[in-house]
């Protein structure tokens, strides 16, 4: 699907200069952090949406819009078993 947006000619090219590179790529990036956070996609559509080829490139693209995995306590747990039983 192409999408369309309308952005008066001023503020585009002022969030053109502000954020650099390529206008539409930054919106589309904006879009599925966005949907990803808010469980609408997942990794692997965040990788074909996005052309990305590795683990690690999602990974940072994810850090970079501030998305973040939930961790909590029983997180932590599970992997201090694990590490217990490695004995390490």
């Amino acid at each position: 699907m192409q999408l369309t947006v309308q952005i008066p000619d001023e503020f585009a090219q002022r969030l053109h200069s502000a954020g650099g590179g390529d206008l539409s790529r930054r919106a589309l990036e904006s879009l599925v952090a966005d949907e990803y956070r808010n469980g609408h996609l997942t990794k692997p559509e965040l990788r074909r949406i996005l052309s990305l080829e590795t683990g690690d490139q999602i990974d940072g693209f994810l850090k970079a819009h501030g998305v973040y995995e939930e961790y909590g306590l029983e997180d932590l747990n599970q992997e201090l078993e694990t590490l217990r039983r490695l004995g390490i």
